[in-house]
């Protein structure tokens, strides 16, 4: 993982990228959104395709003590160390890729280390969804959204949405005029604290 960062901001963001294909859609549009970014904040952008992380497991319950890898310690750096976290997955089967939920599988990982204060760096911070599917209905997405929503509440972070595209065949996400206008000012909308479903109803009664 090598930073692509350039001083100057209070706000950094991390690029997750979890296409089993290199240049996807879902990577072209993230892109698209990171070049309008104010100048000087940092970007530094992660291809978990090019990491050797192994499959997660769940050590809450064993007795020996998690060894963790350099490739997985600097995962966790990068995400703890960024205010902005956005998750660049194509919908698959209506959700996240195999790749990118084994990432957000190892959040559950570094909530449970000893000393962990994984919980307290993420809260306050925002994330962010990114991603292109074949359909051009974009309400198929909306089972991705909860799960991104649900993740950022659970953390106490903020939730800036998920920017949509429609795209099958490589490249073809350029042809999307609406998402690459949407693109533009993706990341300059207001993020607010995320909720459960549950909380946003008793905050509708209040």
């Amino acid at each position: 993982m090598s930073p692509d960062a350039t001083p100057g901001s209070d706000r950094s963001f991390l690029f997750v990228l979890g296409s089993s294909r290199a240049d996807g859609n879902s990577e072209i549009l993230a892109r698209e959104a990171a070049a309008h970014l104010p100048a000087g904040t940092p970007q530094r952008w992660v291809d978990l395709n090019d990491l050797d992380l192994p499959d997660f497991q769940d050590g809450r319950h064993e007795t020996t003590a998690h060894r963790m890898g350099g490739v997985e310690a600097d995962l966790l750096e990068a995400t703890r160390e960024a205010t902005d976290v956005v998750i660049v997955s194509p919908l698959y089967w209506y959700t996240f890729s195999a790749q990118t939920k084994r990432y957000l599988d190892y959040w559950s990982g570094w909530l449970n280390l000893p000393d962990s204060d994984f919980k307290q760096r993420m809260a306050g911070g925002t994330l962010w969804g990114v991603t292109a599917m074949s359909h051009e209905h974009h309400v198929v997405a909306d089972g991705l959204t909860t799960a991104l929503r649900n993740s950022a509440a659970y953390l106490r972070m903020r939730f800036g949405g998920v920017l949509l595209g429609t795209a099958s065949r490589p490249g073809r996400v350029r042809a999307d005029e609406q998402a690459l206008i949407r693109a533009k000012t993706f990341f300059e909308q207001d993020a607010p604290p995320a909720l459960f479903a549950y909380e946003q109803a008793a905050e509708a009664l209040a």
